[in-house]
């Protein structure tokens, strides 16, 4: 039986990716920073552990806990939507920290095993808002861009040794508590500059018809990533996603 880490478990993409690779028979390591055994059925496969990518020594308390991993999927992180000019640097050092450096953190700790055991698999859950430029979430971007960046070249340097890495970038979804958490930290519809534009363009957002992304889409791409080795290094999950991906070519 093959094991898979996934962060951010408690919600939405990495609730519906634990749920899935427990249905197809793996030992899912489901990761959280408050955890909760009531969000997956109940079996001896599942482990729900806490995990904060944010803190080095909880990273490294939940890779040995973990033991050995065969897939580890960088699902943790949050969105913040604002203008870029009132983005205070408070949240856009969270945004990084979370998005950007514990995707790297957690990646660090569990790299040494696969490269020593020659195989292994690296899924990172990043976004179709870096195939093209949209306002108010220029941080939230700028950090999932990052990851992208770190990726491809992480991909070229491990393939020598057995291991895999690959993007997943996921559309809008309606269906998890993305929104919801990101409009906790919404600011500027009181501005008196960005207020009316701000308004204006999460109206545009809210009233949009067009293709979504379903939270089955993006555990069926990190799917694809896990056990796939044809599988390609960036893979866009969601009707929109994969409208984007075309787009840009």
């Amino acid at each position: 039986m093959k094991t898979v880490l996934i962060t951010g478990c408690s919600s939405g993409f990495g609730l519906e990716t634990a749920r899935l690779f427990l249905d197809r028979d793996w030992r899912v390591i489901a990761t959280m920073r408050t955890p909760r055994h009531d969000l997956l059925p109940a079996s001896d496969a599942l482990h729900v552990i806490p995990l904060d990518v944010t803190d080095p020594a909880s990273v490294q308390r939940a890779v040995a806990a973990a033991g050995p991993i065969d897939v580890l999927v960088n699902n943790a992180g949050f969105g913040a939507p604002a203008p870029f000019e009132l983005t205070s640097m408070e949240t856009a050092r969270q945004l990084f920290e979370t998005n950007t450096f514990g995707t790297i953190a957690v990646t660090q700790a569990v790299l040494p095993q696969m490269r020593q055991r020659g195989s292994g698999v690296i899924v990172n859950v990043t976004s179709s808002v870096t195939l093209k430029p949209l306002p108010l979430v220029s941080m939230y971007r700028a950090a999932k861009a990052a990851v992208n960046a770190v990726i491809e070249s992480l991909a070229s340097e491990v393939a020598q040794f057995g291991v895999r890495v690959h993007l997943v970038l996921p559309g809008s979804s309606g269906e998890t508590r993305f929104r919801e958490t990101a409009y906790e930290y919404l600011k500027g519809t009181d501005d008196p500059v960005y207020g009316d534009f701000m308004k204006q363009t999460i109206a545009r957002m809210m009233a949009s018809t067009g293709p979504g992304t379903q939270a089955r889409d993006v555990a069926e791409a990190v799917w694809q990533a896990a056990t796939d080795p044809a599988a390609p290094l960036r893979i866009p999950a969601g009707a929109d996603a994969v409208q984007w991906a075309a787009e840009v070519g």
